[in-house]
């Protein structure tokens, strides 16, 4: 299931066109990058991960990579097997229904909290990320307003101040991601979007919690129900090219 690519918003290039990481520690900035590759479908669900021509593409040598892919593995980002070595797993519908049943409650409990508990530091941050999203938006510049859209939703759940919260959500957050950049592809599932991220900034600035994990929860559940939509099509056309 080959997606778009998108542009990096950390990546530099070298005058080789290679992509530049910062070198400490070089392990984890190969798993950070790795990770986006899966996120935004560079590597597609089910594809074998070439080292030796991953390690070439960011101009390291292989070790880092390994190091990488076993925490990518870890992660669950990542496949690891004795006569398959390295792959990307698939996403199926099942797998991507269950994991928004967990996190549209997960990130509804931290609106709810962070409604409550939001500084207006944290406020103005979220309005100004909100700002530029919408002209993302309506600049139709999908890896921009990809980003921005998850830099608020880790912000709300930062906002919420609980630790145990954190922990657990950011367990789940590359799956997540994977699944909601599928979503942002649909024009109408964005409009969703944007309207549902309105009426949170709304429910932020006049404190009411119930409201903000009302329309959090919703907000969740629809990107899984359209993620899990383009899932099953895609399942449907491979199925049905297969059978030619």
């Amino acid at each position: 299931m080959r997606t778009r690519k998108s542009e990096h918003p950390r990546r530099r290039v070298n005058s080789r066109g290679k992509v530049v990481l910062s070198r400490v520690p070089l392990h984890e900035q190969v798993a950070e990058e790795i990770r986006h590759m899966i996120v935004v479908g560079e590597l597609a669900p089910g594809e074998k991960i070439k080292v030796a021509e991953l390690a070439e593409g960011l101009d390291v040598s292989l070790t880092p990579v390994r190091e990488a892919l076993k925490i990518l593995n870890k992660e669950g980002l990542v496949e690891l097997t004795t006569n398959r070595g390295a792959s990307v797993p698939d996403i199926t519908v099942e797998g991507t229904r269950s994991l928004f049943e967990v996190i549209s409650r997960l990130e509804a409990l931290a609106a709810e909290l962070a409604a409550e508990r939001i500084t207006e530091e944290e406020l103005q941050s979220l309005e100004d990320l909100h700002a530029q999203m919408t002209e993302s938006y309506k600049a139709s510049d999908l890896a921009s307003y990809f980003d921005l859209n998850l830099r608020i939703h880790n912000l709300v759940v930062d906002a919420a101040k609980n630790p145990d919260l954190t922990r657990v959500r950011t367990s789940l957050s590359f799956h997540v991601e994977r699944a909601r950049f599928l979503s942002v592809a649909t024009a109408s599932h964005r409009q969703k979007s944007m309207e549902d991220h309105e009426g949170l900034m709304l429910a932020l600035r006049n404190r009411d919690a119930v409201a903000a994990r009302d329309i959090w929860q919703e907000h969740l559940i629809s990107t899984g129900e359209e993620a899990c939509r383009l899932v099953l099509q895609w399942k449907e056309d491979e199925e049905a090219t297969a059978a030619q």
